[in-house]
């Protein structure tokens, strides 16, 4: 049998709950979904699936419109802009 090394992590309980149940209907342990996690990192160089933020939200995004298109509020410091923003 080959050799193992345990490893520790911190997860929150309901989301754990949540994944044993996922897994426990795949017939696998959280051991051997995390074996599997890791062999797919090896052979893909990489995490195993996209990671990437979430879209900003409307106003975000149209902040970021405005701002690209020069309009919005200008401030001559990072002082001043947290002084307005306090107001």
């Amino acid at each position: 049998m080959e050799k193992t090394t345990s490893i520790r992590s911190r997860v929150n309980p309901a989301l754990k709950r949540q994944v044993d149940g996922v897994l426990t209907e795949l017939g696998l342990n959280i051991s051997e979904a995390i074996t599997i996690f890791f062999r797919q990192i090896v052979l893909q160089r990489g995490l195993p699936f996209e990671v990437k933020m979430p879209p900003p939200n409307r106003p975000t995004r149209k902040a970021m419109q405005d701002a690209e298109k020069g309009r919005g509020v200008r401030y001559s410091s990072t002082r001043e802009m947290f002084k307005d923003l306090k107001s």
